[in-house]
């Protein structure tokens, strides 16, 4: 059960920092209606 609960917390790590690339991008691209993907 321990590592059931290692799993999900480490998934929704993983989907965390997924999510916060993503918003980078759509930020960059609203703002200048270019995709960049020289980010980093």
């Amino acid at each position: 059960m321990v590592q059931v609960a290692q799993l999900v917390v480490s998934g929704a790590a993983i989907g965390c920092v997924y999510a916060l690339v993503a918003l980078g991008f759509v930020l960059i691209f609203k703002a200048t209606e270019v995709i960049n993907f020289a980010q980093g």
